[in-house]
């Protein structure tokens, strides 16, 4: 599999783990533990989570999957707005630590751009990395202005955003951007999020064409689109093996030319700057 590196030298696959909606339901627990421990069998090493989602129990979940497999996996966490003070970080960054079960989060972020003042979030994110509490730290949801102001403060290794065929709003300017620094982007929700928003992508007949000649499913093509965009990473969430094993089926996809432009035809590119999309 394709992979990517981190400006502090961490390499990880391009295709990683969500866990959106995962530790929520006490009954779908080993459930959701057991399809990140397959998805590390099948080499998506990078698994994304959040305080947030959850309250806290997709973490517990992760912690539960990675234990015994600690250096499989590159452990990905995001604060919450409301807990980006100076010692609010790190206060929750330790919950964090707590509910995973690790000494260390490979990559930390501020979920989105809140009250608090970025300088005292990042102060707080290099007192951490400086603890050996975190590797790295970055930034979620943040638009060009928000990522040019950031670079002021601190160093972020990575801008964590919405991405995929449908919304393309960043490769107009916030993509560029981050490629010429060779910042990764990780791309969420790569197959869309609400079930409307899905079926308008997978039920594309452009999507469909493409599909239908390397005889894949549509969502393979869509996520094979968001893995071959250069700089991105990709952690679509899944918990049934039928869907984890086609999602890394789709990673070994290889789009052609005239495949590309045909997606191009059916999704647009953006031709002028428009609102950063989110979920």
């Amino acid at each position: 599999m394709k992979t990517i590196c981190f400006a502090n030298g961490a390499e990880v696959p391009v295709l990683g783990q969500g866990t959106w909606n995962m530790g929520e339901k006490a009954s779908g627990r080993q459930e959701d533990v057991r399809a990140l421990q397959l998805g590390l069998d099948l080499g998506m090493r990078l698994i994304d989570t959040a305080e947030m989602y959850g309250e806290g129990g997709a973490e517990e979940v992760v912690g539960e999957a990675i234990a015994g497999r600690r250096d499989e996996a590159f452990v990905v966490s995001k604060v919450y707005p409301h807990n980006a003070s100076f010692d609010g970080v790190q206060q929750a960054c330790e919950r964090s630590l707590r509910r995973l079960k690790v000494e260390a989060i490979d990559l930390y972020l501020l979920h989105w751009q809140g009250h608090h003042p970025l300088a005292e979030t990042f102060d707080a994110f290099e007192t951490l990395k400086k603890a050996g509490k975190i590797k790295a730290y970055g930034v979620s949801n943040f638009d060009l202005d928000n990522m040019e102001e950031a670079l002021t403060y601190g160093a972020p290794a990575t801008n964590q955003v919405l991405y995929n065929l449908m919304k393309r709003g960043i490769e107009f300017d916030l993509l560029p951007w981050a490629r010429q620094r060779q910042m990764p982007v990780m791309a969420y929700s790569p197959l869309e999020t609400s079930g409307r928003e899905q079926a308008a992508l997978l039920d594309n007949p452009g999507l469909k064409a493409v599909a239908t000649a390397h005889q894949v499913t549509p969502a393979q093509i869509a996520l094979a689109w968001v893995l071959h965009q250069d700089g991105v990473v990709a952690i679509p969430k899944a918990v049934d093996p039928v869907h984890l094993r086609a999602n890394r089926a789709a990673a070994d996809i290889r789009l052609s030319a005239d495949d590309l432009a045909a997606l191009d035809r059916a999704f647009p590119p953006p031709r002028r700057r428009r609102p950063l999309d989110m979920r």
